[in-house]
């Protein structure tokens, strides 16, 4: 990997930690998660990036409110489905399905055209999520101890969230083929999207404010805690926010680095690997029920996410130096 890859990496496992915690207690408390990420980075950018506005953008703000119509609805959507019967790893996995709507799309939009080979590693991508969503599916009809109709509710608000998924996901693919268009046109100023991508969308949260203001009151009702080192009080709620916060930023910001400065293969394979330690996570850290199905579908999910990086091609002339390599008398 290359040596920008690792601002990718730190806190990762810290910020699904707190992140899961949060909507263990509150289900419901996606929306005031996302808000002070948003608000966050967007203070942060104001201030060092927008030199308090006064620093004019390279990209004409016209081009940054549509991508972030599209970011603020990917990311509202994406939370919304976590309160249809969506597990959290299912979740994960199925947007680990990028690559099929990414392609799917470059073939519509930009006509595109791919190797055998890639489109073979879109179809282990989409035989892993269909394996994963499938018996995702048993166990909501299984794990039901309600009556047959009221199963059958939950059965169809778990098919609703599959929808919401399946749209955050075509909606998420057209968000980076824009992305990647105005790259080409403008530039690439990795600071200044990631200011305006989170600071344009704030006035849109107005719509969601009772749902943030209800969730702040029980936030702050949750169990006092006592921050280490410093020895400050706080809803214990508001520590695992504020924790999550600062873990994301650093992720997020470490995206929007790799995609200016290394190359798409580093870039790809990065997320698929922070997606995959964000997996692990979930799953031992949470004891979520992962089957050996499910095992297999996430197999052929990050099996053909790398061959769609073609990072063998890559391992072949290493693996090839070392197999030369003189051997010690």
């Amino acid at each position: 990997l290359e040596p920008n890859a690792v601002f990718v990496l730190p806190g990762i496992g810290l910020m699904l930690v707190f992140l899961l915690r949060a909507y263990r207690q509150f289900p419901g408390c996606g929306n005031i998660v996302t808000f002070s990420q948003f608000l966050f980075i967007a203070v942060e950018g104001f201030i060092f990036e927008a030199n308090f506005g006064r620093k004019k953008p390279a990209i004409p703000i016209r081009y940054y409110l549509i991508m972030v119509a599209m970011f603020f609805t990917v990311s509202v959507v994406n939370n919304y489905a976590l309160n249809l019967n969506i597990a959290m790893p299912l979740h994960m996995i199925f947007r680990s399905g990028s690559l099929i709507a990414s392609m799917a799309l470059g073939i519509i939009i930009l006509k595109k055209r791919y190797s055998v080979y890639k489109y073979t590693s879109i179809a282990l991508v989409s035989l892993g999520i269909f394996t994963c969503t499938f018996m995702s599916a048993k166990q909501v009809a299984s794990d039901s101890s309600l009556n047959e109709e009221n199963g059958f509710q939950v059965f169809l608000w778990w098919l609703l969230g599959i929808g919401a998924l399946t749209f955050a996901l075509l909606m998420s693919a057209r968000m980076g083929i824009f992305q990647e268009m105005l790259y080409k046109q403008f530039g690439k100023h990795s600071k200044e999207a990631l200011f305006y991508n989170h600071a344009l969308p704030l006035p849109g949260f107005l719509l969601l404010a009772p749902n943030i203001y209800h969730h702040a009151v029980l936030f702050s009702q949750s169990e006092p805690f006592q921050v280490p080192v410093i020895g400050l009080t706080l809803p214990i709620m508001w520590f695992y926010l504020l924790m999550n916060v600062i873990t994301q930023y650093v992720c997020i910001r470490g995206v929007f680095i790799l995609t200016t400065e290394c190359t798409s293969l580093t870039v790809t394979l990065v997320v698929t690997l922070r997606k995959f330690v964000s997996l692990i996570f979930s799953i031992l850290y949470f004891r979520n029920p992962f089957t050996a199905w499910h095992w297999l579908g996430t197999a052929f999910v990050f099996v053909g996410t790398l061959m769609y990086t073609e990072v063998w091609n890559s391992l072949g002339p290493f693996l090839a130096r070392w197999k030369k390599r003189p051997k010690e008398e």
